[in-house]
């Protein structure tokens, strides 16, 4: 196949990077893994570039211990492709909120040298797609100095801020990788589809839904085909979200801003959801500093945040990015979410966990473990669901959320809990 004149490959279109430069790389589905396998192979002639991305998927070699001196991974999610490489101290992790990434690229507190992207093909305009991934990749191509794309024909066309002109990119390559996909439902067991209908059953007609990342938001989206005049407002989504859309379900008729449009900032899925949000025009994927901004959410009425957790305390203390001094995610957009449905009209910011994990390990417990980091403050959380129930702790004093959460726990944990609280609240 013999390629336009604009293509280069991609040993030319790396070039441009040089030692001590900081490079940014698109993430989730878009993650440009055929450019990364390229970058790798440059490692002799570099020392020291600073790679900072997100969410990414598949496998990027480039944070490999042999690399160590040429390329190094500072993230500011810790997705399953870095997190041993963050684990073993070959990358690091930057805790912020998604709301706030943009402004690091602004402000030049993380200033970007060279942004790598993963674009679909030239509209007739000249005009590439940052497709299911515009986020912080939009910030992120606003302010560096120079922009290598990944052009790739399976890359969707999306609506709203991911457009780009061609002219803006210093070195174009073609491939045609498959974007990456993940399957959150195959990851559903039955605690999961419980927690999934009791939030379905908080949530009212006419609501606007967020959720996070996981199988527990594609659970709840699976129960809300009884639902009415849907909309949403959301950093990412996923396959579920389509059935909803094709029923009417979802139809975004009673948002306040942006009527008639689903909003988000990325999409992960399988290819059918790629295929679904290609050049839909209900649909609009935007930057993560105003999806994710707690003023924007809050002006959606009855506006319902959904988020898991790693464990939570008896006080309401939410950890949701590390086990122990263990990283694994990251801050992500739990607070900007939980705090604008917080302030919404009819509101509820959720947080839901099964009661164990898949090791038997309690999820609700007297402390957080040793080094764990508190994402969702106790002062601001309110809806906590396990597979046993439903409990609000907005209000409720310390010795109220702690009877409240042991009631929802599992079964076999409430003595430790029951001890645990005597301990503290009556001695």
């Amino acid at each position: 196949m013999r390629l336009p004149d604009n293509y280069v490959s991609p040993k030319e279109a790396l070039a441009v990077i040089q030692s001590n430069q900081r490079v940014f790389i698109h993430g989730s589905a878009h993650t440009p893994t055929y450019l990364l396998k390229h970058l790798a192979k440059e490692a002799d002639r570099l020392e020291h570039v600073e790679v900072v991305c997100i969410s990414v998927y598949g496998e990027l070699e480039i944070d490999k211990p042999v690399y160590r001196n040429n390329f190094h991974v500072n993230s500011l999610f810790v997705s399953a492709s870095v997190r041993n490489a963050v684990k073993t101290g070959n990358a690091d992790y930057v805790p912020i909120f998604l709301s706030e990434i943009p402004e690091l690229f602004k402000q030049r507190v993380l200033p970007i040298d060279v942004a790598i992207v993963h674009v679909s093909v030239p509209d007739e305009h000249g005009y590439c797609s940052l497709g299911t991934s515009v986020d912080i990749a939009r910030s992120a191509v606003n302010t560096a100095t120079y922009i290598i794309a990944q052009v790739n024909p399976n890359a969707p066309r999306t609506h709203g801020d991911g457009m780009i002109h061609m002219s803006r990119f210093h070195a174009m390559v073609y491939c045609e990788d498959a974007l990456h996909e993940t399957n959150f439902t195959e990851k559903c067991g039955p605690e999961t589809e419980k927690i999934g209908a009791l939030i379905a059953a908080l949530i009212d007609d006419k609501s606007t839904i967020q959720m996070g990342i996981g199988a527990i938001p594609d659970a709840v989206l699976q129960c809300l085909h009884n639902h009415k005049d849907l909309g949403v407002h959301t950093e990412m989504c996923s396959d579920g979200i389509i059935d909803l859309c094709e029923k009417d379900v979802i139809n975004n008729k009673y948002k306040k801003i942006h009527p008639n449009k689903s909003v988000s900032s990325f999409a992960l899925g399988s290819k059918r959801l790629y295929d679904y949000v290609n050049n839909n025009p209900s649909f609009a994927f935007l930057d993560i500093d105003y999806v994710n901004d707690p003023h924007i959410i809050r002006r959606n009425n009855k506006m319902v945040a959904i988020n898991s957790a790693i464990e939570i305390d008896i006080t309401g203390q939410v950890c949701s990015d590390s086990i122990g001094t263990t990283q694994f995610s990251g801050v992500g957009g739990q607070m900007d979410f939980m705090r604008g449905a917080a302030l919404s009209e009819g509101g509820k910011p959720i947080i839901a966990i099964p009661s164990r994990t898949n090791k038997g390990i309690a999820r609700i417990v007297p402390m957080l473990k040793p080094g764990a980091g508190v994402v969702t403050t106790r002062a601001h959380v309110h809806f906590v669901v396990t597979e046993y129930g439903v409990v609000n702790l907005w209000g409720k004093n310390l010795r109220q959320r702690a009877k409240a959460l042991i009631s929802i726990a599992n079964p076999e944990d409430r003595e430790t809990l029951d001890r645990a609280y005597f301990e503290r609240f009556t001695n």
